[in-house]
């Protein structure tokens, strides 16, 4: 059996912890694009950064474990992800919302 390797996967991410104001969103955005995933992340109004990402499943594992650590001055929580469904609104990059 052949695998598709090029399938693409979309998955939803909502950090906790102390990850606004410290530069959470910026950096993760910045490891999405250096893993070749397209999509967005935001803060939300209960302190909480959430977005969704996509590509190949490789490249968001490493996403997931990078959000377990984060940038330096963010202190994690908890991280909850799942596979979602493909928004058809993501573009061919990384953005901050």
């Amino acid at each position: 059996m052949i695998q598709d390797t090029q399938r693409q996967t979309c998955r939803g991410f909502v950090v906790s912890g102390r990850v606004q104001g410290v530069g959470f969103r910026a950096a993760t955005r910045d490891a999405a694009r250096g893993l070749g995933l397209s999509g967005w992340v935001r803060n939300r109004s209960d302190g909480c950064v959430e977005g969704v990402a996509l590509g190949q499943a490789g490249p968001l594992d490493k996403l997931v474990a990078w959000l377990h650590e984060g940038p330096g001055a963010a202190q994690v929580e908890s991280v909850w992800y799942s596979d979602a469904v493909e928004d058809q609104t993501l573009g061919s990059g990384f953005e901050i919302r």
